[in-house]
């Protein structure tokens, strides 16, 4: 190939970077071979099927090709013409002459083994996504991507929770705060001096006290990148598993691949109890401690290399670089049995004699997990330098039968609201009276798994509702009862008017 050619194949490419608008698109191409971006790699080779070559990869593919011979096919004139007229046939269905039929059976007749592929026959089942970085441009490093006069008031950032979230005033508080601060860090970056420091945030409750749910909340009200990331897949690199960077992944896809939107995301980790350190494990602890001591730097902050579009590294996907510096990192966990550490160490410091505290004093108390210390999740199996990267830890507490009623009967997207929209649908009108709702959270605090337990509770008496409602249209109103709910009496049905009613007039 001269360099008149690469020239022409140059201009090409860069033509084809640009819409029919003429303005630039967003995204840089990524070599398929060595699956460097445009960034690094230079000008791309653009080859039917979407597929880019760098010009590194383009003239180690041409050295490599014109080192062999095979057997004296290239150095054969009409061998080497029907090779240029395998590639640059047409793949649109148009039939050949029979000249060029006849041409062509001429030459392949001393071949008759040899047939080769077209690439633009395989279609898209045979040819990998395009997977694309988008571009950095000077444009976009002028503006600043948070403005700190936008940035929403801790106080007005709890007021949006509490509409969905009921309880864990503390927790809110705790949270609200952390955002701001971090909002405001983004913001400032390097103004002055005084560099502020990110503060990640550990959080501990009970099964169903709303860890996940109070994050998934905060994506939905925050306009920032947010992550939502299971830690029970995460295992050290070189074993079967996610790798520690596929968290900082999943944000980068949640930024659009965008780096620097992402870098002042905030990654919330769920489940971060799973990888606590095996006890009296002889093998090695590819899941627990050493998970741990992985995300050092993640939580400290540092410059990750991280998969484009998956969750692991190989040679099939883009690498792109991210600065966890100013990723926000929020962990949460159930961490059971911690309760019994805790009772553990207090009834030690219970003392003999008189207005002595009893041992048993901690048994029956339900806020025994606010009074976690360090040492506690030491003894768990937390190692001290992952806790020390955590400073601030708070603790959620336990739904009582009250919150139940109320996570019912009060938030935007409430069960019962669910319901209720699904048989307006039908125009019926669904309501339910005290008594029925005390009576599921008593049957939910029996089954000890927090607020996941309703809707399984009311997914079981609701069924037959569901059920028989569009059988009947004259049914206009069904009000669930606390007889129906213990199983000793049947919902109160009412039926239509001869003027329908419709819910809401």
């Amino acid at each position: 190939m001269s360099d008149k050619d690469r020239q022409e194949q140059g201009t090409t490419a860069e033509q084809a970077k640009q819409d029919s608008s003429g303005e630039k698109k967003e995204y840089e191409d990524v070599c398929f071979i060595c699956r460097r971006p445009e960034s690094k790699a230079g000008k791309m080779f653009h080859l039917p099927n979407n597929i880019c070559v760098c010009d590194d990869c383009m003239h180690k593919t041409m050295d490599a090709v014109s080192q062999y011979d095979y057997q004296g096919m290239l150095s054969n004139p009409a061998l080497f013409n029907m090779l240029n007229n395998q590639f640059t046939r047409k793949s649109g269905g148009e039939e050949e002459t029979d000249k060029e039929e006849n041409q062509e059976s001429q030459t392949t007749k001393g071949f008759p083994n040899i047939s080769f592929i077209n690439l633009a026959d395989l279609g898209n089942d045979g040819i990998p996504r395009k997977q694309k970085i988008k571009k950095k441009s000077k444009e976009d490093k002028a503006k600043p991507v948070f403005d700190i006069r936008s940035i929403p008031a801790p106080h007005r950032i709890k007021e949006q929770l509490d509409q969905y979230v009921v309880g864990q005033e503390h927790a809110k508080k705790v949270i609200s705060v952390a955002v701001y601060n971090h909002y405001k860090r983004v913001a400032t970056g390097t103004m002055d001096d005084i560099e502020i420091e990110k503060s990640n945030i550990l959080m501990i409750g009970p099964t169903g006290c709303g860890k996940t749910y109070l994050v998934k909340t905060l994506a939905r009200l925050l306009d920032v990148p947010l992550a939502i990331a299971d830690a029970t897949s995460l295992t050290e690199a070189g074993y079967i598993g996610d790798d520690i960077e596929s968290v900082v992944s999943k944000l980068l896809a949640a930024a659009d691949n965008d780096v620097e939107k992402a870098e002042q995301g905030i990654i919330f980790i769920d489940e971060i109890d799973k990888i606590a350190k095996k006890r009296n494990s002889s093998q090695r602890d590819v899941s627990g401690e050493s998970v741990q001591q992985g995300m050092l730097k993640l939580l400290e902050g540092s410059q990750v290399e991280v998969p484009v579009g998956a969750n692991s590294k190989n040679a099939m996907v883009p690498l792109t670089t991210v600065n966890t510096r100013n990723i926000l990192f929020i962990c949460g966990g159930a961490f059971p049995d911690l309760d019994n550490i805790i009772k553990e160490r207090l009834k030690k410091q219970a003392s003999i004699g008189f207005g002595a505290e009893l041992k048993d004093k901690y048994d029956q108390d339900k806020t025994i997990l606010e009074k976690v210390t360090l040492e506690d999740l030491r003894k768990f199996g937390m190692i001290p330098e992952f806790l020390g990267r955590l400073p601030i830890v708070f603790t959620l507490q336990g739904l009582s039968e009250e919150m139940l009623v109320q996570i019912l009967r009060e938030p935007k997207n409430a069960i019962l609201k669910q319901y209720q929209k699904l048989l307006a649908l039908d125009e019926v009108k669904l309501t339910f009276d005290d008594g029925a709702l005390h009576a599921i959270a008593k049957k939910a605090m029996e089954k000890d798994t927090g607020a996941r337990a309703l809707r399984a509770i009311i997914e079981e008496f609701m069924l037959d509702i569901m059920y028989e409602i569009p059988k009947d249209d004259s049914i206009g109103e069904v009000t669930i009862t606390k007889g129906y709910i213990e199983g000793t009496a049947g919902p109160l049905i009412a039926l239509r008017s001869q003027q329908v009613m419709r819910i809401g007039s």
